[in-house]
């Protein structure tokens, strides 16, 4: 096989993974680019369409418009991170299953999301005032989102956007899912939803969002985890502390028709009678947290991984 395109293929398979782990609230696709060891190739990549691309794409400088980007990384990753989202809502259609099977749905992403938690906590070493001051401001922070977030947000289009541009920040922020802040905002069955019956009018707005966070954010989120890492690791353990509120899997939940979907809008944490859907949404809740870990240790093992 042509070594270009063998190495298109690896790119595209590690693609793959990280569309995979972000489809999933809880594991983070950066957090798969460090077990992968790419991801400083990956912000790299996308930092690489700034200014001067820019300039010379309004310049018709195709020589620079086209070199100056890693087209060659950055084009099969992308396709594979396509396909893994396909696959995810024809395949295997989690947002469906969401709606179907929410107790056990939610006990796995509660996992994710404690084992991310776990992982953050255990990286920062030993947590002094100081520390515990900034995660309490992060836990205050998801607090005050939680609660002044509406539990049916709109679905207008510049919310899409927002959605979108939001949820692809925290995409690249290792340990936090973007899939998490569209769940968090209320999209996130609505956006794989579209994506699963290719409804632009849903998926253009998205699309855009998502565009203008990733080159606006990108150069950000290395700058934050290069200078402030810990000040930035501690906040996000904060947030995601507050998130495991309304991911709690056994909650009293309400239906209301909201345009063409039946939609899950009530939510307040019980808990669980002893029974046998109870030891099954444990036994995900275990599965969850146990592969969030084992990732965490596959990045440890890479020693490109992390790419700080």
């Amino acid at each position: 096989m042509n070594p270009s395109i063998k190495a298109a293929l690896a790119v595209g398979v590690k693609g793959f993974c990280m569309g995979a782990a972000d489809i999933v609230p809880g594991v983070s696709g950066s957090t798969m680019a460090f077990v992968l060891g790419i991801y400083k190739r990956f912000i790299d990549s996308i930092s690489s369409f700034d200014k001067v691309w820019l300039t010379a794409c309004i310049r018709l400088d195709y020589r620079v418009a086209i070199t100056r980007p890693h087209l060659t990384f950055i084009t099969p990753l992308v396709v594979g991170i396509f396909l893994a989202v396909f696959f995810f809502t024809h395949i295997v259609p989690i947002p469906r299953l969401l709606e179907t099977h929410p107790e056990q749905i939610y006990g796995l992403f509660f996992g994710l999301i404690t084992g991310s938690i776990m992982i953050l906590i255990n990286e920062l070493g030993n947590i002094n005032t100081k520390d515990l001051f900034v995660i309490v401001v992060g836990l205050s922070i998801g607090l005050v989102v939680i609660t002044t977030v509406p539990t049916v947000t709109p679905d207008a289009w510049w919310f899409i956007m927002l959605s979108g541009t939001l949820s692809v920040c925290a995409m690249l922020v290792p340990g936090i899912s973007g899939s998490f802040v569209l769940l968090l905002l209320g999209k996130y069955a609505h956006v794989l939803n579209a994506i699963g019956n290719l409804d632009f009018t849903i998926l253009t707005p998205f699309i855009l969002g998502v565009a203008c966070g990733l080159f606006s954010f990108a150069r950000l989120v290395s700058w934050l985890l290069r200078c402030y890492r810990r000040t930035t690791l501690l906040s996000i353990s904060g947030v995601l502390v507050a998130s495991l509120w309304v991911i709690w899997p056994f909650q009293q939940r309400g239906d209301q028709a909201v345009s063409e979907n039946s939609k899950i809008i009530g939510a307040n944490p019980v808990f669980p009678d002893f029974s046998v859907d109870t030891l099954m949404v444990l036994a995900l809740f275990m599965t969850g947290c146990t592969a969030v870990v084992t990732l965490h240790r596959l990045a440890a093992e890479q020693p490109c991984g992390g790419g700080k």
